[in-house]
């Protein structure tokens, strides 16, 4: 069993190798002056379990290549066996045709997996499930909420607690969340005008006196977030805090979060912090490595990943 990683998120391999108690698998991944990538498997992989993890978040393009390349690699050096582990998978919000003429960028990335040489995937929250029925091989799709409903309760008096959905189609998650720690549901009632900007239209449940915890499973630009801490104060919650699995966090969207009502942003280390995001006084990033690290030991010996939800 051999675990390599591209150049997107060293540290979370870091830690997953030592979790599993392996060495991080030698591999060279640099640029051509030309910003070609070039990849060189330093160590003999022939007939070995191979993992590649690798989250395309920002460049995303350019990780995305590095994956495709690494997988590529493996294969070409007779490794028996090729997981992809992709803890953020970018292209997830193309998941369907919202309109005429335009793609489904999810699928065409889950192809390109696929005719890379990946043998399956394991990932992590997915923008939306069914995108596992785009591929064509075995794959495994985490969920976050266990780590985050520890940290929850290691940090609040849940008796207090109230677990929000920012948006109607987040309620499954927010669902499961509550449920583990045994809380109440709320809904926040918005209205997306075009990509990027929400307007927030007003909260359903009762959330006065209660500590507010906003669960997603991406921010971005962090519009959404603020805009619904503010709309949660305003219904009378006590604080709002909120919990994303994936902290893309684009553009001034740091700034955004440490200038707005959140008590505290939680994040996971599914895409490596930047130092903006290491500094801000309001936000704080949770690991996943012991997550990903079990669910990868798991699948090189061929045990239950589901047991890992329960």
């Amino acid at each position: 069993m051999k675990l390599f990683a591209g150049n997107s998120n060293r540290h979370l391999a870091e830690r997953i190798c030592k979790y599993i108690d392996i060495p991080l698998g030698n591999a060279n991944v640099r640029r051509f002056a030309d910003q070609e990538v070039f990849v060189e498997i330093l160590e003999n992989v022939r007939g070995e379990d191979c993992y590649v993890l690798q989250s395309t978040a920002y460049p995303a393009n350019d990780h995305l290549m590095e994956l495709l390349i690494m997988i590529d690699a493996l294969r070409r050096a007779s490794a028996r066996r090729i997981t992809a582990v992709i803890p953020y998978f970018g292209y997830a919000r193309q998941d369907r045709k919202p309109g005429p003429r335009t793609p489904i960028s999810a699928k065409l990335v889950a192809n390109m997996i696929t005719t890379a040489g990946a043998d399956r995937v394991l990932t992590l929250d997915l923008h939306a499930a069914q995108i596992q029925g785009f591929f064509d091989i075995p794959t495994d799709n985490l969920f976050a909420v266990p780590v985050l409903a520890r940290d929850i309760k290691e940090n609040y008096n849940t008796e207090n607690t109230m677990v929000v959905s920012p948006d109607v189609g987040g309620v499954i998650r927010a669902r499961a969340l509550a449920k583990r720690i045994d809380s109440l549901l709320s809904i926040v009632d918005k209205r997306r005008d075009k990509p990027g900007e929400s307007e927030v239209m007003n909260v359903i449940g009762d959330v006065s006196g209660k500590d507010c915890l906003l669960i997603d499973d991406i921010i971005d630009s962090g519009g959404t977030l603020c805009n619904a801490a503010e709309a949660l104060l305003n219904s009378g919650a006590t604080s709002v805090t909120a919990y994303i699995t994936h902290g893309v966090l684009s553009g001034g969207a740091v700034a955004r979060i440490a200038s707005s009502k959140l008590k505290e942003l939680v994040i996971t280390d599914s895409i490596q912090p930047t130092a903006a995001i290491e500094t801000a006084h309001n936000i704080r990033v949770v690991s996943i490595a012991d997550l990903v690290g079990e669910a990868v030991k798991r699948t090189s010996l061929e045990a239950s990943v589901s047991s890992l939800f329960d």
